[in-house]
């Protein structure tokens, strides 16, 4: 019986990546799935490639993977940017051949919506912000996805939904950034309200969330030094403000 734990959103957070590591191989978890945004931030973001290069975990690509590799220098944003910046150019290749999705043993993987890897799946932004998608919305963004179980990542949000039809779909949380905000396609704030680094782990269809304490503030003083205030405040508090 494979025990796997599922992570997502790592954001460049090593220290919060290995904390994951160790308590899921604590935990009996024998593979790991990996569902993207892995290295945008002003955090480790070389040392978070060359680690999880070794692992050589299944591992699909998010939006940031998309925005690092391909957005022109007077588009992409500061977080893209420094860890492009990081990167060598066997890093910059380990990226562009990631997956955008993938099968596990019992489980489709996607980064956010399928073939959509920048819009929420279980959340809604409207003009008011972010809330909890409804039951229709999230069934009208399965596009036509059949599988019993779903394991995505994108909102930051750990999360699981069943729907009417049997099927559900699961959202691990951010190993490596509790809390942040945007401007698509309304202003809005997404926080986990804390700063542990959260997976799930799947075990024979069984889904277990897991948050895992570990010393946000040696990361929290990283983000500091590379002038983001804002990640500071979000790695120590899972709240944007």
């Amino acid at each position: 019986m494979t025990r796997i734990a599922v992570i997502s959103d790592i954001h460049g957070n090593l220290p919060a990546l290995k904390a994951v590591v160790a308590d899921a191989g604590m935990r009996g978890c024998d593979l790991f799935v990996n569902l993207g945004d892995i290295l945008s931030g002003p955090l480790w973001p070389r040392e978070t490639a060359d680690f999880l290069m070794k692992q050589d975990w299944p591992t699909i690509a998010g939006n940031h993977e998309r925005q690092l590799l391909t957005d022109p220098p007077e588009r992409i944003g500061a977080s893209d940017a420094f860890a492009k910046a990081q990167c060598d150019q066997h890093h910059l290749q380990w990226l562009a051949a990631l997956p955008a999705e993938m099968e596990i043993p019992g489980a489709w993987c996607t980064h956010a919506r399928p073939g959509n890897d920048h819009e929420y799946w279980l959340e809604s932004v409207d003009q008011d912000g972010a809330r909890e998608a409804t039951m229709a919305e999230i069934e009208g963004r399965l596009a036509g996805r059949a599988e019993l179980l779903i394991l995505h990542g994108h909102s930051h949000i750990q999360r699981e939904v069943r729907l009417p039809s049997g099927q559900r779909i699961a959202n691990p949380g951010s190993v490596g950034l509790p809390a942040y905000d945007d401007v698509r396609p309304f202003p809005h704030v997404m926080e986990s309200g804390d700063p542990a680094a959260r997976y799930l782990i799947l075990e024979d269809g069984d889904i277990r969330m897991c948050a895992v304490d570990y010393d946000h503030e040696i990361a929290a003083r990283q983000a500091e030094r590379n002038n983001r205030p804002d990640w500071a405040r979000a790695l120590r508090t899972g709240r944007v403000s």
